[in-house]
This record gives structure tokens, C-alpha cells and sequence, in this order.
């Protein structure tokens, strides 16, 4: 085969997808088409890319029908009639929908609307119409609606005879949209062809699962370095697993840990069980990708502070701030009539300007009503508002509580997988992930020390997660005004308060001796001596090792810089196998401490 004759083939267009001459062949008959598929297998994605590549033209006019509320398409307003001049009710269409150019126009999830927005879609999905309008008219050449016929994420079914008579209509799979072209292109130089043989491999219930929107993310992560699976959503607050379904229906065996090490190594990177410090770590990509992200953790652990600082720390600004049990539909946009005769979005002035953006959806889980979340759902699906895109959004981070926390069920909603898939990343956050007790450090000074040891060296794991870093804090504030220390733990009702007993806490305030990293300092010397008579009776060291080793794997980073001289003594004198636990799992600025103490041991 000659040069030439490899060049022209290399050069050929990829063969247009099933859904792609669809596309094409409704534009061209002006029909309407309904299309159906599964979540995730890049229904959207294809009209987009396909669109642009092939109708160049044409503009895309993009409805996500599940977060419509009933004044977004059409709205009756009072405007002056300009032949008689007085105010009359006249329909107002929204603004999307008059491009100024040729447009088709795309209702995705048309089957997750409510009742009212239904009637407006099916009038348009029939007789490419709304209220008085006539779509044609606006320079309307297509119509589409988009859906998955899972129940468990839908509404509606559509079974009106006079209405499904009036759509061609399209039932797709994966295989059938380019979402291995896009793949391919995005991960270079990457080969992904063992991860697409992997995929096709596999069951289709497990397919289903691990539908292409989600192996993107798994792959997004992989590129970060991070563990596989928080590209997996969370789902009711519960990581999905690949686990193909029984004879029974219930969930077989957990292929996850498998499935997700063989795609890391067909792509040559490593699947880490977790990373240092992974709050920022992930905070930190999403800004730099233009990243949706998860974080689920119980409450009062500190995320939402730390998520703040980090966007902070990274754009050089304070993020934009939602707590969502008190976020109202207008605090995101509000309809208005424009003077060309359409309806008319202002965005909250927030969500306006040039510089750089990214959004904090504070409880995100437990939104004040049904419209507002439908807002969100479209900034966190799209990263538009009402339909217009927001500029310079680099990040958008959303934090949530469990469902359950200490056997107790939370007033959280409920999601479903659709909704789950469109994090790129989902953190299951535990309070050791928070940082927080540095921050207790630097603003409360010994009184935070006190609790801190308290809460590492007196209570039990259940103990610690009854006393939140929040609860700390409130301890250490009611201790400095001499009130109950128990009034600050959580309150269960009828006079019981959290289990957790606060005696060893209150002796420590008035001074009973204890042993922790300001202890040691301070008498050195004996501990020295302690250590070297345990490493002569035993290569593993004895009880003095353990207390000192605790104390020094618990201690926080500013605890062990202001007292790094007695570190270095006491930490040479402990068993190797010891000191080496230090650097596992450490973030990155304790991994570089140790390995300073490291060095001047040998110096020493």
C-alpha cells in the first residue's frame, strides 16, 4: 500500500454513529424525534459535537426539561399594545428560543418535567409550537427529546396514542453515540483501546453501570493520581458497586476492586487505596480542570470551612456561597420581559462578571423546595443558569451529610444514579481528612492542645465521633467562661446528652498530670533514658516506646516544629519500624518534616 493511500485513510472521516444520521435524517424530514437510551452514554454529548461539526450553521438550543419550572419556556406579561396603547396580556416565549439564526432545538429528560411543563413540552414535541408562537417562524429546523425510560429516574411514561403518533422515535445503546471517539481524544496520548475491550467485556447489567460518563470520570481521576473509585458516584449516600445482580435480584458478587484495577492498568497508572490531605488535593483539580465534585461527610468535621479556604487559597477569591436549606429560586436568577418581546433571565449579580468563579453548594442534600433545586441541578449539569452560561466558572464544589450518622437518620433527599453521575469526583470525607485541629491550634492556643489530647488519648473511636471538631470548640469556649462542658455536646432530647463522659476532660483542665509532646519536652532527658533501657531489652522496644510513639504519631504538625529538638532526641531512640509509620499516609508538608528529622538523626 503506498504513503499516499495510508495518508488518505488516516485522514478519512470516522463513519457517522447510529444516533448521529438519526440527527441528520430528522433534520432533513422536519420531524420530530424522541430518542431513548440509558444514562450516561452521551445522548447530550452527541448533539452537541455533532451539531457543530455537521450543521455548523445551525445553533443548538439546549432545554433540560428536569429543571424547567413553569415560567421559564412561557409566561403571560403586560406590555403596551402599540397601536392602541394600552397594556394588554400578551405570551412571552424565553429568550433561547429566537437564536437569530436557525436552531434545533433539544428537550433533554423531557420525562423527569412536572405536570405543567409537560403540557408546554408536549405542545412543542407535536406541532413545533408554544402558546402563540410558532417555532418554524423563530427559525426552528428540529426538534428532539431526550430520555431514559428508567422509572426510578422519570416521572412520567408517555401513553397517549395521539401523541406518540406524532414522533420517530429512536431507542439506543453505548454502542449507537461517539463516546469513544470523545474518550480517545481527551485522554491523549493514552491508548484506550484495552479499556474500551474491558468495558465491552463486561456484563451489560455491569455496563449499565459503568456507563461512559462514569469510566470518564473513573479515567479523570486516574489522571490526577487519585483513587479510582471516587469517580464512582455516591448514590442514597452509598458508593455504587459494580456487582452484577443475582438470580434473587440482590447485588452479587463486587467486581469494583477488580473492574477498576485492570482499567488503571491498562492505562499504566497506579489505583491508590487513598491519598494525603484528600480534601484540597481534589478541591485543587477541580480548579484546575473545571471539575464538578462531591464531598459527603458527617457533620461538624469541618469540610465546608476547608473547601472555602482551599478555593480561596487557589483562585485568590472567596468562593461563591450557597447553604441550601435557605437558598430561594430568586437568589439564583428571576424572569423578566425584555424589550424585544421575550422573556428574559437576570442572573444574581454573583454569577456575572469576568472573573474567575467557583461555587459552594453548602448542604447540598437538603434543598428548601423542589424549584430551587431544579436550578441547581442546571448549573451543576450544564454550568448554566436559566439557559446562560456562566463566565469563567473554573469549580463547582457540592458538601453534604451521610443519610445516617451514628445510627440516627438524617433529613437529607435522596438522589438517583443520573443525578449521582454528574460528579467528576465523590468523596466519602471522614474527619481525619479535616485539618481542623490545626485550626484549633493556632486559635485557641493550650486550652486546644488540652482537648485535643483529651479526645486522641481518653475516649474511644465511638466517643470520638460523638465530639465533632465543632463540639470541640464549643468545649474549649464554655470551659473559658466556666460553664458545663456537657451542655456543649449534642443534645438527644428528654435531658440525654451525647454519651460520651467528660471527666477526664475536666481533670485535665485543673491540672491532673498527663503525658503528651509538651510532657516530654519538658523532662526529655528521663524519657531518653526510659528509651534506651527499652531498646536493650528488646530489638521491638517496650511500653515507654509505645507511649512515645502514640504521642508522636498523634501530635499535629505545629506541635511537633515547636518542639522538633526533643523529636529528634526522642525519635532516634525509638525502633525503625516505628518512625517509618510516620511517612504513611502523612500529607505532604508532615511527610517533608519527617524526613528533615530523618536526616538530622544521622547528623546527630
Amino acid at each position: 500500500m503506498s504513503t499516499q493511500t495510508k495518508t488518505t485513510e488516516k485522514k478519512r472521516p470516522a463513519e457517522p454513529t447510529r444516533l448521529e444520521s438519526f440527527i441528520d435524517a430528522m433534520i432533513d424530514m422536519r420531524q420530530t424525534g424522541q430518542i431513548f437510551g440509558e444514562h450516561g452514554i452521551g445522548k447530550t454529548a452527541t448533539f452537541f459535537s455533532h451539531l457543530a461539526r455537521a450543521h455548523p450553521d445551525t445553533a443548538l438550543v439546549y432545554v433540560p426539561a428536569a429543571n424547567l419550572t413553569p415560567d421559564d419556556l412561557l409566561v403571560n406579561a403586560p406590555v403596551r399594545d402599540p397601536r392602541t396603547g394600552e397594556l394588554v396580556l400578551r405570551q412571552l416565549v424565553m429568550s433561547q428560543l429566537r437564536p437569530g439564526r436557525p436552531f434545533v432545538l433539544l428537550i433533554d429528560d423531557s420525562l423527569q418535567a412536572g405536570d405543567t411543563i409537560q403540557s408546554q413540552l408536549m405542545q412543542i414535541a407535536c406541532d413545533w409550537s408554544l402558546g402563540e408562537h410558532d417555532l418554524r417562524a423563530l427559525g426552528c429546523v428540529g426538534v428532539f427529546l431526550t430520555d431514559n425510560e428508567s422509572l426510578s429516574e422519570t416521572s412520567a411514561r408517555r401513553g397517549d396514542l395521539a401523541l406518540l403518533d406524532r414522533m420517530v422515535t429512536l431507542r439506543i445503546t453505548a454502542n449507537d453515540t461517539s463516546w469513544r471517539r470523545h474518550l480517545a481524544a481527551e485522554y491523549r496520548p493514552w491508548d484506550l483501546r484495552p479499556v474500551f475491550s474491558l468495558w465491552a467485556s463486561l456484563s451489560p447489567a455491569l455496563r449499565e453501570l459503568l456507563s461512559p460518563r462514569t469510566l470518564d470520570h473513573v479515567l479523570a481521576n486516574a489522571r490526577e493520581g487519585f483513587p479510582l473509585r471516587w469517580g464512582l458516584p455516591l448514590v442514597d449516600g452509598e458508593r455504587l458497586r459494580l456487582a452484577e445482580p443475582g438470580p434473587d435480584g440482590r447485588p452479587g458478587q463486587n467486581r469494583t476492586a477488580e473492574i477498576l484495577n485492570r482499567i488503571a492498568a491498562s492505562v499504566g497508572v497506579a489505583n491508590p487505596a487513598t491519598i494525603a490531605d484528600p480534601v484540597r488535593q481534589v478541591v485543587r483539580a477541580a480548579l484546575r480542570n473545571r471539575w464538578t465534585v462531591l464531598l459527603q461527610g458527617p457533620p461538624g468535621c469541618g469540610k465546608t470551612e476547608l473547601v472555602r479556604e482551599t478555593v480561596r487559597e487557589g483562585l485568590g477569591r472567596d468562593a461563591l456561597y450557597f447553604s441550601l436549606p435557605v437558598t430561594n429560586v430568586e437568589d439564583l436568577c428571576a424572569p423578566i420581559p425584555s424589550p424585544d418581546g421575550t422573556l428574559d433571565n437576570l442572573l444574581a449579580a454573583p454569577f456575572t462578571g469576568p472573573e474567575p468563579k467557583a461555587i459552594v453548594w453548602d448542604e447540598y442534600n437538603r434543598p428548601k423546595d423542589r424549584a430551587a433545586f431544579a436550578k441547581l441541578m442546571e448549573v451543576t449539569q450544564e454550568w448554566s443558569l436559566a439557559g446562560r452560561r456562566i463566565e469563567n466558572l473554573r469549580a463547582q464544589i457540592a458538601v453534604q451529610n451521610p443519610p445516617y450518622h451514628l445510627g440516627r437518620k438524617l433529613l437529607v433527599a435522596r438522589n438517583n444514579i443520573a443525578q449521582a453521575t454528574r460528579f467528576t469526583a465523590s468523596l466519602l470525607v471522614e474527619p481525619e481528612d479535616i485539618p481542623a485541629n490545626e485550626w484549633l491550634l493556632a486559635r485557641y492556643g493550650r486550652d486546644a492542645e488540652t482537648v485535643l489530647e483529651w479526645w486522641k488519648h481518653d475516649i474511644d473511636e465511638e466517643g470520638r465521633a460523638w465530639i465533632t471538631k465543632r463540639t470541640l470548640e464549643r468545649l474549649i469556649k464554655l470551659h473559658r467562661r466556666g460553664l458545663p462542658l456537657e451542655m456543649g455536646t449534642v443534645y438527644l432530647g428528654d435531658g440525654e446528652y451525647a454519651p460520651v463522659p467528660l471527666t477526664a476532660l475536666m481533670d485535665r483542665f485543673k491540672g491532673r498530670p498527663v503525658t503528651g509532646l509538651r510532657e516530654l519536652a519538658r523532662d526529655v532527658e528521663a524519657w531518653e533514658a526510659r528509651l534506651r533501657r527499652a531498646a536493650a531489652q528488646s530489638d521491638e522496644g517496650g511500653d515507654d516506646s509505645d507511649v512515645v510513639h502514640q504521642i508522636l504519631a498523634n501530635a499535629e504538625l505545629s506541635q511537633l516544629k515547636r518542639h522538633r529538638a526533643a523529636v529528634v532526641r526522642l525519635a532516634v531512640l525509638l525502633p525503625a519500624k516505628l518512625r517509618a509509620t510516620y511517612l504513611v499516609g502523612a500529607s505532604e508538608r508532615q511527610q517533608r518534616y519527617w524526613m528533615e528529622v530523618f536526616m538530622e538523626m544521622r547528623r546527630s
